[in-house]
């Protein structure tokens, strides 16, 4: 069975690469443009890692995060936190919360496939 992943970004030109990038490498890819869109996947079809951006519409990217750590059932969910916004203070929010890892845009496809197979294979 294949490795889900969800890509929560808002950028359809975004979604749409690292779509096709991660499924060339395997992976089964879901996608979500806003935090709420995010949550239900979350709640009826839980990934098996995530893909997050912090700024989204309805929920950012911060408050998804919150609510899969605190979750029981979500909180081994491995995140990836892109950011166009690589400042230290978003950084530290995200590790306090728990994110697993942390990457700014933009960023290598290599780096990208290479953070989803580390994260998937801890899992």
């Amino acid at each position: 069975m294949a490795v889900r992943i969800l890509i929560v970004e808002d950028d359809s030109h975004l979604v749409e690469s690292l779509t096709f990038v991660l499924e060339r490498e395997g992976f089964e890819v879901r996608a979500a443009i806003d935090g709420e869109a995010a949550m239900r996947h979350l709640r009826f079809d839980p990934p098996d890692t995530m893909i997050l951006d912090v700024m989204l519409p309805l929920l950012n990217g911060f408050e998804v995060l919150k609510f899969v750590k605190s979750d029981p059932v979500l909180k081994s969910i491995p995140v990836i936190v892109l950011t166009a916004k690589g400042q230290a203070h978003d950084r530290q929010m995200a590790e306090t919360i728990g994110v697993e890892a942390f990457m700014t845009k933009p960023f290598s496809n290599r780096d990208i496939v290479d953070a989803v197979r580390h994260l998937t294979a801890r899992a």
